[in-house]
């Protein structure tokens, strides 16, 4: 194996003998396999599109299949069996297709003509042979480009993953699976700045699924609204759910009416407490537990049954074996699995009774709170007042304090940071960097009734916060550049990459980065990133608030 598709990855360098997640050397080779046969999948999509062939099912594939290779998703093998052999019946009846209607489609060898071996061996050897750096390329720097693409599509498929199960479908997200996949594969060269436009590319069209997913949200739950969240647990029996899909925790509510049952959310799952239609369940009463990285210790420690509905997921421990079930995309080798029936929707009975059968908690415990649902619907609606604080002098300057958060012990950069941020500064937050300072909401108070630590949602909110900086920029006639705004970014995966590429997309600078910078960008990448767009990693918050604010 090898793997250097996180932050947190062995040395810096890249995981080669075990991941630092917890995945095992053959689940990484058989997600590199996933992603070859994709890119077959991609190579026969393209040609055949181009014929008038198309294959919904294998169009929403796309995303399912990758998603599925993201950090902390899927650990378990047979998993990827599965989806390896039915990408290629996908492509070898869209192939058929097109040929029976007479048209030749132009194929090279290699992914496209890929035949998956028919036992896990045999697989297995392939996989061993399809690896991460068996690209057709010498050139380091076109295949850290290559793989830069490849790792922002990944962040894109959890987005689209999540917008596909609300209903939510676009034919140019579909096409540019095809088209990402297949460049580099088709025997037609590309140079490097063709591979920098494929990777901006990449972040538009994030962008567009971020987009798509927003409206699915809030069509289907409303737009977020202000609630006080909180931290602390009722008496009695619990679920807790966990990951980002709102689809999954309005199924498990509805079915859990009435049964004695409290639900709870944890990690990204905080900001459902936001939307109407979620909040309406008496039962959904707070959170549990904190950011994804610590709850080996806090599932431990819960006397009732958990639901992963995403990433990220880390090695399910004997103390609570039996107590976590996974659905959707998520997996872990014995754990018990709710599958999708084929209309959408999920029987969560077994869960149910796990969480009947457990003790539940013993006692009330109350644990403050926090506040969330400051979306860009709320935000825009202050938006005057905001901009009147701006001129007023009340309001100097924006942070953008977000990201994915780890158990590096350099991420406690993010807390110094915000307890040291200026009492005339505001800080919008989102994904599960929060956990890091949320708890200080309350004493870093609010400047004439504005918070100054505001949660934007979910990772995928980010959609919510380049609304909100566009408005104020269109509101003080200038561009966002030129903002009293600094972005200051946490990455651990694949869906900060794919948002990193969004903002470079969009053509953000001076953002600062950390707390490492990705092992996957070769120095010459890397520097053309600080030239063109000044990229910064971060240093201590005592010097980078100093050089932001004079």
């Amino acid at each position: 194996m090898f793997c250097y598709q996180c932050e947190q990855t062995m040395k810096g360098e890249g995981c080669t003998k075990i991941g630092v997640c917890g995945k095992q050397p053959e689940v990484s080779d058989l997600q590199d396999l996933t992603a070859y046969v994709l890119r077959g999948l991609a190579l026969v999509a393209r040609e055949a599109r181009k014929t008038g062939h198309r294959s919904e099912a294998a169009d929403a594939y796309f995303p399912d299949a990758l998603f599925s290779t993201l950090t902390n998703v899927n650990f378990d093998p047979d998993d990827f069996v599965r989806l390896i052999h039915d990408i290629v019946r996908f492509r070898d009846e869209l192939k058929g297709k097109a040929e029976a209607a007479g048209q030749a489609l132009d194929l090279p060898e290699g992914p496209a003509t890929f035949v998956p071996a028919p036992d896990y061996a045999g697989l297995l050897d392939q996989a061993r042979e399809t690896g991460l750096f068996d690209y057709p390329t010498d050139d380091p720097d076109i295949r850290s480009l290559m793989h830069t693409v490849l790792f922002g599509l990944k962040g894109v498929s959890a987005y689209m993953d999540h917008a596909q199960v609300l209903g939510k479908k676009d034919q140019e997200i579909s096409d540019f699976y095809h088209d990402a996949l297949a460049a580099g594969w088709d025997g037609k060269p590309m140079t490097l700045e063709d591979w920098v436009g494929m990777a901006l590319k990449t972040g538009e069209i994030n962008l567009k699924t971020m987009k798509l997913l927003d409206a699915a949200n809030t069509e289907t739950y409303g737009d977020p609204v202000p609630t006080e969240v909180p931290l602390g647990h009722k008496k009695g029996k619990a679920i807790v759910v966990s990951g980002h899909d709102l689809k999954d925790l309005h199924m498990l509510l509805e079915q859990t009416r009435d049964k004695g049952i409290t639900v709870y959310t944890h990690g990204e799952m905080i900001p459902a407490h936001g939307y109407p239609e979620l909040k309406k369940y008496p039962h959904l009463y707070g959170n549990y537990g904190t950011a994804w990285q610590n709850q080996q210790k806090e599932f431990a420690a819960l006397p009732g049954a958990v639901l992963m509905t995403t990433n990220c997921l880390q090695r399910i421990l004997p103390a609570y074996t039996g107590n976590v079930f996974t659905t959707g995309r998520v997996g872990w080798p014995g754990a018990p699995h709710i599958a999708a029936k084929p209309d959408g929707t999920k029987d969560f009975t077994p869960v149910i009774e796990r969480a009947l059968a457990l003790p539940g908690f013993a006692a009330d415990e109350e644990g403050g709170s926090a506040m969330v649902g400051f979306g860009h619907k709320t935000l825009l609606g202050v938006a005057g007042k905001v901009v009147e604080l701006v001129k007023a002098g009340k309001i100097r300057h924006f942070f953008l304090v977000g990201g994915c958060d780890g158990a590096k012990p350099g991420r406690n950069y993010y807390t110094k940071f915000v307890e040291q941020a200026p009492r005339d500064t505001v800080i919008l937050t989102l994904a599960c960097g929060k956990y890091r300072f949320n708890a200080m909401q309350k004493a870093l108070g609010d400047i004439d009734g504005i918070p100054r630590l505001l949660d934007v949602g979910q990772c995928n909110d980010t959609y919510s916060a380049i609304v909100i900086a566009s408005a104020l920029a269109e509101a003080f006639q200038t561009d966002v550049n030129s903002l009293p705004l600094s972005l200051i970014i946490s990455w651990y995966e694949q869906k900060a990459a794919a948002i990193l590429l969004t903002l470079l997309f969009l053509g953000i600078k001076n953002i600062y980065l950390g707390p490492s910078l990705p092992a996957f960008l070769t120095p010459n990448v890397l520097n053309f990133l600080v030239e063109k767009y000044n990229i910064k990693p971060i240093g201590t918050p005592e010097e980078d608030l100093k050089a932001i604010l004079g």
